[in-house]
C-alpha cells in the first residue's frame, strides 16, 4: 500500500527536562543489563517498521542527538527547519517527505507515545485496507479517547498539508470527522502520553 511511518520527535521536551526520544524503553530496560539498550525512539521505529515500507523521523534542534538512533534502526532522519512553529509544522514536514518518497499513505505517531501493541497495529492496518472510499483516515480509540498512531490516506494527507501551519492535527481531524474511522482497541498504550518525569515514573511503576 505504500505506507510510510512518520515519528514526530522535534520537541524540546522542556517539561521532561531531557529528550523524551532518548528515554529508555521499556522503562525498566535501563536497570536490566541483560537487555540491549532501547529508547522510546528506537522502539517506535522498530514498531512501525514491522508494517511500513520506510520510517521517517522528524527532528528539530535535537537532530544530532537522534541521528545515531535513527540510522542504527534504518530510519530516515529529516529536520524541521523551524521547529519553533510547533508540532503541526513537523507533521507537514514529515508528510511532504513521505510524498516525495512516493508513499501516499502514512502511519503517524509522536515519539512521546509508547509504541502500541503489534496486534493493535495489525487491526488498524486491516481496517485501513478495508475502509470505504469516503474514509480518509483510521484512528484508534480506547476508553472513549482518540489516540495514536493515526493511519492517513492521500486525501487526509492533503488536508493536513493545506492547513495553516498554526493549525493542529486534532483541529484538522475534527473538521473532517465524517471521513475518519475511529476503531475501538483493547490497548491503553494508544492514549498514553509521556510529558513529564511523573508520567514516565507512573508507567515505570506499572512494569
Amino acid at each position: 500500500m505504500g505506507i510510510a511511518g512518520i515519528i514526530l520527535a522535534a520537541g524540546d521536551s522542556t517539561r521532561m527536562g531531557r529528550d523524551k526520544a532518548l528515554l529508555p524503553w521499556p522503562p525498566n530496560a535501563a536497570s536490566n543489563p541483560a537487555r540491549p539498550a532501547s529508547t522510546l525512539l528506537s522502539s517506535a521505529i522498530q514498531s512501525l517498521a514491522e508494517h511500513c515500507e520506510l520510517v521517517i523521523v522528524v527532528a528539530g534542534k535535537n537532530e544530532a542527538n537522534l541521528q545515531p538512533v535513527a540510522w542504527a534502526q534504518g530510519a530516515f532522519l529529516i529536520s524541521n527547519p523551524s521547529p519553533e512553529r510547533g508540532q503541526f509544522s513537523s507533521l507537514q514536514t514529515g508528510l511532504r517527505e513521505a510524498l516525495n518518497r512516493g508513499r501516499d499513505n502514512a502511519m503517524i505517531t509522536l515519539v512521546d507515545r509508547p509504541p502500541a501493541q503489534q496486534a493493535t497495529l495489525v487491526e488498524l492496518i486491516e481496517r485501513f485496507i478495508q475502509r470505504a472510499h469516503e474514509t480518509w483516515a483510521v484512528v484508534p480509540e480506547f476508553g472513549g479517547k482518540h489516540g495514536h498512531p493515526i493511519l492517513a490516506g492521500r486525501d487526509m494527507i492533503e488536508k493536513f498539508l493545506r492547513a495553516p501551519t498554526a493549525s493542529s492535527a486534532r483541529d484538522v481531524e475534527h473538521a473532517h470527522r465524517e471521513h475518519i474511522l475511529y476503531v475501538p482497541v483493547n490497548d491503553p498504550l494508544v492514549i498514553r502520553n509521556i510529558d513529564t518525569p511523573e508520567d514516565y515514573a507512573s508507567i515505570k511503576s506499572e512494569n
